[in-house]
């Protein structure tokens, strides 16, 4: 069985502190990730009406942006990131099996 190579960089950094590291709630799953662990994505709103842009000023407009945090397994899901390169070899040599009558 190959090693799966995960096509995101494991550099994960923990906090300076000692003891528990902090905890925070994934927005997938709801479950408690350490932080270190989660994949962040900003999700915002935009206005693209360009009737509302001319009527509405610029510096009047504040787009709210949020930080969205995943846990590895729902970050994989919601495709952020990819899969190993292994469980991507792995499924497709399995679609094959299943044509080929195997």
């Amino acid at each position: 069985m190959p090693i799966s190579e995960a096509p995101y960089k494991r550099t994960y950094k923990h906090g300076i502190s000692r003891g528990r590291e902090t905890t925070v709630t994934c927005d997938g799953c709801g479950g408690q990730v350490p932080k270190y662990k989660t994949f962040t994505v900003r999700r915002g709103m935009r206005i693209n009406d360009p009737m509302i842009l001319q009527q509405v000023d610029k510096r009047m407009i504040h787009m709210m942006s949020k930080i969205m945090r995943y846990c590895p397994a729902c970050a994989r899901f919601r495709h952020i990131v990819q899969p190993g390169k292994a469980v991507r070899k792995k499924g497709f040599s399995q679609s094959q099996r299943v044509a080929s009558g195997r």
